[in-house]
């Protein structure tokens, strides 16, 4: 089963977070979630949440792949993680998974991982991009990018499509009654 690390920092969206966290989870896909700083985050709704760890404790190249939830406030935090940005960046260059959701395309787009790369975001959000889309998911390789919190159940079962296939993201779309 794939390792997939997502990365909290105070003001994450909930929605983002939490449906893809408990989808993939229902997948049997092992999901981290590491807070930055601590091990304990607040969501854009003031809801606190307690990481599985601290970004900073983790050896981010043993994970298969990296989901970004959006939330303003929190992406200005993970962009100014150093370890985070190499990692994504190292990521993109072996071809491993990276998904982005809501305003966190946009990192990606900072960090050139989108270069040549279909992409979608945020509505608005997405001008910049080479090849942007008004999809509410988009697959190019191994990016998978979304739209916002209204897209986050469609988003998860794309990553479980990806990572543990087809007939996978049936079975946990049906026992959610996606």
């Amino acid at each position: 089963m794939p390792k997939i690390l997502m990365p909290l920092a105070d003001g994450f969206e909930d929605i983002e977070a939490i449906a893809v966290i408990d989808i993939l989870r229902k997948a049997g896909i092992t999901l981290v979630t590491a807070g930055i700083p601590g091990n304990m985050v607040t969501s854009i709704s003031k809801v606190k949440i307690s990481t599985d760890t601290r970004l900073l404790d983790e050896d981010l190249k043993k994970f298969d792949g990296i989901v970004i939830p959006g939330g303003t406030t929190a992406l200005s935090v993970l962009e100014r993680t150093t370890p985070l940005t190499h990692a994504l960046q190292d990521y993109a260059k072996a071809g491993k998974f990276i998904a982005a959701i809501c305003g966190a395309p946009t990192m990606l787009h900072k960090l050139g991982i989108l270069k040549d790369k279909k992409a979608t975001a945020y509505p608005g959000m997405e001008k910049g991009f080479e090849r942007p889309r008004s999809d509410r998911v988009v697959v190019d390789g191994n990016i998978i990018t979304s739209q916002g919190p209204g897209t986050a159940v469609a988003f998860a079962l794309k990553i479980v499509e990806q990572l543990s296939g087809r007939e996978m993201s049936l079975r946990v779309g049906q026992q959610i009654v996606a």
